[in-house]
């Protein structure tokens, strides 16, 4: 998959979380998990751009690091609004599968640039 591809998704996808988070309860606990999601939700493709801009392959596989560390918080708080029925749970399935299949994407990312830096020594 191409690297502009994979910007195009992580866009599309933060407009997705910013729809959800609008569609959240004003309540004290809607805005709290909003927040929280709002922040690593939208912040995985900022982080993923940077990742593109690094500097070398070890800067690459962190900043890639940090882009996972935030799909994967995004996740749980996925999870959190579909246990909790804050959103119905087939609302958030489409959502939620984005979700993983980015950090899939990345997970080897990371997986295959480690690789060659191995190779290289």
């Amino acid at each position: 998959m191409k690297c502009d591809d994979i910007s195009r998704r992580f866009v599309e996808l933060a407009v997705r979380v910013i729809k959800l988070v609008r569609a959240l309860p004003k309540d004290f606990v809607g805005k709290h998990i909003g927040n929280q999601l709002l922040k690593a939700g939208t912040s995985g493709g900022a982080n993923y751009e940077e990742a593109r801009g690094a500097e070398s392959n070890a800067d690459f596989i962190h900043k890639l690091k940090i882009v996972l560390k935030e799909l994967r918080e995004s996740i749980f708080w996925l999870n959190v609004i579909e246990k909790a029925e804050l959103i119905p749970a087939h609302k958030l399935k489409n959502i939620l599968q984005e979700f993983e299949e980015l950090a899939n994407i990345i997970s080897q990312s990371i997986i295959t640039t480690q690789k060659k830096l191995k190779n290289k020594k």
